[in-house]
């Protein structure tokens, strides 16, 4: 049987100088009442408060030494430095007063060169004057001539970009000036004196503008007896020639 359950006659003391009433706690009172909630987030802020009335103040400071540098770069170039379009512009070649002279490639390697020069070829044709294309990637003479147009007959001390045209025997600039003359309707300007031609394709070289040569068959090569194989000297490195119909 079960023993009946009897009040218990002890009295517990109370404690009233502490919120707890297990002596077990005291520990974790005293180190609440050390450690204060609010004097580390006071410290804290006060830091970081600082670290940012800092970095706002190194920003201000350098936003206001480089406006007045920024202001003084134009000024500099309005008075030493003539427009960019006018400077290239002076640039001419002899001997291409009728027509137009195309440097391009016809190669795929870089392909925002090759759509360039084949958008420039379709502006210029749509006028149907007489072009002279003059295709770098099959004849490496049209590179070393047109470093020597640029250059003025020394080194060329600048990278070239293709495709580069000339209009009437002046230099009028790349893709995106042939573009903006196109559209602003500049370019119909300059192409009106100049010869119109029936457009199609050459039925010699098939617009190509080259065909092989006729003394070493393409080859590049001729055999010469006593002295073996010599280049060929009425080619170009490729073994190909100007097409007679289509040079002008």
């Amino acid at each position: 049987m079960w023993r009946p359950r009897v009040k218990s006659t002890v009295k517990i003391r109370d404690t009233p100088s502490s919120p707890f009433s297990f002596s077990t706690f005291k520990d974790i009172q005293n180190l609440c009442i050390e450690d204060h909630p609010s004097s580390p987030i006071k410290k804290s802020s006060s830091i970081f408060h600082r670290v940012r009335l800092a970095t706002t103040f190194l920003r201000s400071l350098s936003l206001s030494l480089s406006e007045p540098e920024h202001n003084a770069t134009p000024a500099h170039n309005k008075t030493t430095a003539p427009p960019l379009q006018e400077q290239p512009r002076l640039i001419t070649i002899p001997g291409a007063d009728k027509r137009i002279v195309v440097y391009y490639t016809s190669l795929r390697v870089v392909r925002s060169t090759f759509e360039d020069c084949k958008t420039v070829q379709s502006i210029l044709r749509g006028f149907r004057v007489l072009i002279d294309e003059r295709d770098l990637s099959m004849d490496s003479s049209f590179l070393n001539e047109l470093n020597q147009i640029f250059s003025g007959g020394g080194n060329c001390g600048r990278k070239l970009t293709l495709p580069r045209v000339f209009i009437g025997g002046r230099y009028m600039g790349g893709a995106e000036e042939i573009r903006q003359l196109n559209e602003s309707g500049e370019l119909k300007k300059f192409i009106e004196g100049l010869p119109v031609v029936d457009s199609g394709v050459c039925d010699v070289c098939g617009g190509y503008r080259f065909i092989l040569c006729g003394q070493c068959s393409g080859s590049h090569k001729l055999y010469i007896e006593k002295a073996g194989f010599k280049s060929c000297t009425a080619c170009n490195e490729n073994g190909l020639i100007r097409c007679p119909s289509c040079a002008v």
